[in-house]
């Protein structure tokens, strides 16, 4: 949600592949792709979005706290990265999703998101489910 430098963030996508690979993932097992080459995860996040209202969103404690940090003056991408969040988990008919404490309320946006939209169009995404770890 914040502009970074594109040499950054080349070097970051780069990083965060050998990190992921380095903690044991089999890429002839699984696979890996740079979500920002994949278009339906943004335009799914749009469908969702005109789906989700603000109050719901503006509830949200990560963004009222980063609003805080940034002198009230968050930003549209800042306020709509839970719906994103929710597109990601949803656009694969995810049911399980691995999640530290600080993000069950946003799985818990992606349940109400998935359904609501069940409920306006039909069964269509399963409704996610937390996985959570001591660890």
């Amino acid at each position: 949600t914040m502009p970074k430098e594109p040499a950054v963030l080349r070097q970051n996508i780069l990083d965060t592949t050998a990190a992921i690979l380095a903690c044991g993932i089999d890429p002839k097992k699984c696979v890996l792709f740079r979500q920002s080459l994949v278009p339906e995860h943004a335009e799914l996040a749009w469908i969702l979005g005109c789906l989700t209202n603000v109050p719901r969103l503006l509830r949200l404690p990560q963004w009222k706290m980063k609003r805080a940090s940034q002198n009230s003056e968050g930003t549209v991408g800042l306020l709509t990265y839970p719906v994103l969040q929710a597109a990601d988990i949803l656009l694969y008919k995810s049911t399980r999703v691995p999640v530290g404490e600080d993000q069950v309320l946003h799985l818990e946006l992606a349940q109400d998101i998935a359904q609501h939209f069940n409920k306006k169009y039909g069964e269509f995404f399963p409704v996610p489910r937390a996985i959570l770890s001591e660890l």
